[in-house]
């Protein structure tokens, strides 16, 4: 399964050096994080987007400027398919961006999309459930409910001023709980912690949130 990074902040920050941070993380996994990777980061004009085959701790990051807003995605392929650039994560709707890790058997829900996770995010924007934290665990209930078994369901979900982060896992908690941590204006969640800080604390199991 895969990876996530997203980071807040109230003045700009330099991205380059949290993704080598979340690279090493990646690296260190106990599942291979190596079919490709991808990013998105806030502007004064917007998203800007990077999406690559190359495995996270091979490529570079001298390219990604300042940011208040950062969200990363290292990929894990489900059965090593659809290794291609077209199906890393970060996916883009509109103004919004999402990243998912986790997997779900028996999905009763008809939606396009070339992965379970495009389909994921195709459903929760149909359902209008990708604004509030609010809408998201209602929209989350509904694909549960559709689902044989949810091993687990991971994200991130954001906009230019939301961010709404869930995690929620049915087995193997050390590898499937998120964590978060805040320091001075920086807020940070990530699968793994990036960094030796013993300040990271667990979502827990069912936790839907903004990331104010």
């Amino acid at each position: 399964m895969c990876r996530l990074l997203v980071v807040r902040d109230d003045t700009p920050f330099e991205a380059g050096p949290l993704v080598a941070q979340f690279a090493a993380a990646a690296r260190a996994s106990k599942e291979y994080q190596g079919d490709g990777w991808g990013c998105s980061w806030q502007t004064p004009n917007g998203w800007r987007h990077y999406h690559s085959v190359t495995p996270i701790w091979d490529d570079r990051f001298d390219h990604l400027g300042a940011t208040p807003l950062l969200v990363v995605h290292a990929r894990s392929a489900f059965r090593n398919e659809g290794i291609a650039v077209e199906n890393n994560m970060p996916f883009v709707d509109g103004d919004l961006v999402f990243a998912f890790n986790g997997e779900l058997r028996g999905v009763r829900i008809t939606e396009e999309g070339a992965t379970g996770a495009a389909k994921l995010l195709r459903f929760l924007v149909r359902m209008g459930s990708q604004r509030t934290a609010e809408g998201l665990a209602k929209g989350l209930a509904l694909v549960a409910g559709r689902t044989r078994y949810v091993r687990a369901m991971n994200l991130v979900i954001a906009d230019a001023t939301t961010v709404l982060v869930a995690n929620r896992f049915s087995e193997d908690p050390a590898y499937f709980t998120m964590r978060r941590v805040e320091r001075g204006t920086r807020r940070m969640v990530a699968s793994d912690p990036i960094d030796a800080g013993g300040d990271w604390t667990p979502l827990g199991d069912g936790v839907v949130m903004e990331l104010a």
